[in-house]
């Protein structure tokens, strides 16, 4: 978002957290387990993965067991407008996104995507995911190989089948192009601002769902 509209937003969600319980600010569902889920003979694997404000993204990812690091980013447009300021006006292409390594023995890839739908992101949403709007702040599963792209196609079928959101699945899967690293001052930002405004009313709530529909799938610290 601008400046001008982020001090907005932030003011809108104090004002609206004066009034209203934070764990109100959305609502949380505890998906199934994928189905579809293959065993990954490794000790490391890569995710992208766009749920809109990658603050939040990235702050609970970060705190999933068997999440080894959760790097904030820019996915879907070139190089040159892979910065913060230049991707607010909905051209550039690019997707908030964080790039997640995980260990595939302790977590796998379709608890990965559970988590996503279950706390973090509305897949029934287009282009847009709590206050903010725009297709950079788009829902979207950006498969690294076919397992993944396998898992992903798999499971939203299954939660579209499941009829657990009362609206029609829209997240897109998009192809994998380049991952780029957001600025430093938007890394580990939810474990760094716990009190800032936006955190506490809309990124908070995901982390403390997560904890309360995933006790057995939380770390006890944070992964860089």
């Amino acid at each position: 978002m601008t400046a001008r509209r982020a001090i907005g937003v932030i003011l809108a969600a104090a004002i609206v957290a004066q009034c209203t319980p934070p764990a109100q600010a959305e609502s949380y569902i505890k998906l199934p387990a994928a189905t579809v889920d293959p065993a990954v003979n490794a000790k490391k694997a890569t995710a992208v993965l766009a749920g809109g404000c990658f603050w939040g993204v990235e702050g609970v990812f970060s705190n999933v067991k068997g999440v080894i690091s959760v790097e904030s980013g820019y996915h879907g447009g070139s190089k040159a407008t892979a910065r913060y300021e230049l991707t607010h006006d909905g051209t550039s292409g690019h997707a908030e996104a964080v790039r997640i390594v995980y260990d595939p023995t302790q977590v796998s890839y379709g608890t990965l995507l559970r988590i996503l739908f279950s706390v973090i992101a509305d897949p029934t949403l287009k282009n847009r995911q709590g206050p903010d709007s725009g297709p950079q702040y788009r829902a979207a599963i950006v498969p690294l190989d076919d397992t993944q792209r396998q898992v992903a196609t798999a499971y939203l079928a299954q939660i579209a089948k499941g009829r657990y959101f009362a609206k029609p699945i829209v997240v897109p899967i998009e192809g994998y192009k380049t991952f780029y690293r957001a600025e430093p001052n938007h890394q580990n930002f939810m474990q760094l601002n716990p009190k800032n405004s936006y955190i506490a009313y809309w990124d908070a709530p995901k982390l403390a769902a997560l904890k309360r529909l995933f006790p057995d799938l939380v770390r006890g610290k944070p992964a860089p």
